[in-house]
């Protein structure tokens, strides 16, 4: 098979100068399940499969919980850095970095490295042209900074070189359990709106990460019709997705939804099966009934969480959702490619509230850490 290093997760963050919830999180992936951590909770890398755990000796934790720490260090500096640049004194904000290899098929790799601000862009860069890529003025600083010191030569020599020797490594650890298959437990749904239909089907539990998800009419897959939601990591190492249409009610006998996966012996054809309008009716019941009690507990939960800041005299619980971008170019890989592997090498989430210290999340996926990282 051929192996594949690549960056992908969606983390949503709350407020976190709250106890017990990691200001700084590095979480390694191969073919999209984790298998390493370091939150700056517990300070160090921690195992998270067994074939890590019995595939490298202590030094190796050692010395990643050292890149670990130093790391959090760095994410801290590139925050506050950020927030100079663009005139910020106060409020909730994110540094986010993404850094990942492809080990293709032909023996060639594909290799990127990507930072963000706030859930946005920053500066992006791609092993293939060895160039960087600034998202506007302010990152624009920073690319001038790294071209004038030689950061692309380091950026190369990691992510050509280290980055697919260790993914290599990490493929021999796991061979067994990467080899698997489980094919996907398979749902199809439909709600009719507005004098339209929507059909939504859904795939859980399957691995490996490849997957063909698609809505036909008749003989006829409809792709340009079709939203797809992404290919999720569940907690068991397994993942999940959707397609969903819409269609006229009087054509849903028409409308089948395909799945094509490697743990299934051929491509499956399933249809809606709309229960009695009793059962529909209950089930609407009770979906209503749950929707207003998850609000009017949401309600009472900040109601209580901004009683209890003015009490302490600083501001309420604060949401924010940062998003670690999906390498386009790596998921065209899979697709060529299906029989490759998946791993997340790098991701640095930082997160600093109102005026005081910075704090920061980071992903990694490939555990050597001999490049140089140079801050923005």
């Amino acid at each position: 098979p051929s192996p594949s290093l690549i960056p992908g997760h969606w983390d949503p963050l709350s407020q976190l100068s709250h106890p017990g919830i990691p200001q700084f999180m590095s979480i390694g992936y191969l073919d999209g399940i984790p298998f390493t951590r370091y939150n700056s909770e517990r300070g160090r890398v921690e195992p998270l499969t067994g074939w890590i755990k019995d595939g490298v000796d202590q030094e190796y934790w050692d010395r990643n919980t050292q890149i670990g720490v130093h790391n959090q260090q760095l994410a801290a500096r590139s925050l506050d850095t950020l927030r100079d640049r663009y005139n910020q004194s106060g409020g909730l904000h994110t540094f986010l970095q993404v850094a990942g290899c492809d080990l293709l098929s032909d023996g060639s790799v594909h290799g990127s490295r990507r930072d963000g601000y706030d859930g946005r862009d920053f500066i992006y860069f791609d092993l293939e042209s060895k160039r960087f890529v600034a998202a506007d003025s302010a990152a624009e600083v920073t690319r001038r900074r790294w071209e004038h010191g030689n950061v692309a030569e380091d950026y190369t020599y990691y992510l050509g070189h280290v980055c697919p020797e260790w993914l290599q490594k990490y493929v021999r650890y796991g061979q067994k359990e990467l080899d698997r298959k489980e094919p996907p437990d398979v749902h199809v749904s439909g709600k009719e709106e507005y004098g339209m239909l929507t059909f939504s089907c859904h795939a859980y539990g399957f691995y490996p990460k490849t997957i063909a998800v698609n809505w036909m009419k008749g003989d006829e897959i409809r792709d340009q019709e079709t939203e797809w939601g992404g290919v999720v990591p569940n907690s068991d190492g397994t993942f999940h997705t959707w397609a969903r249409i819409e269609a006229r009610p009087e054509e849903r006998e028409q409308y089948r939804c395909r799945v094509e996966h490697p743990g299934m012996l051929e491509p499956g054809i399933f249809a809606w099966e709309p229960k009695s309008g009793v059962n529909l009716t209950v089930v609407v019941a009770l979906s209503v009934i749950a929707a207003i009690i998850i609000v009017a507990a949401l309600i009472g939960f900040i109601v209580w969480r901004h009683q209890s800041g003015n009490s302490r005299g600083r501001e309420g619980a604060r949401i924010h959702l940062a998003l670690l971008w999906e390498s386009r170019a790596t998921d065209a890989g899979l697709t060529v490619f299906p029989q490759g592997r998946t791993v997340l090498d790098t991701a640095w989430q930082l997160v600093s509230i109102g005026g005081g210290s910075s704090s920061g999340s980071l992903l990694c996926r490939s555990r050597e850490r001999s490049w140089v990282n140079p801050g923005v």
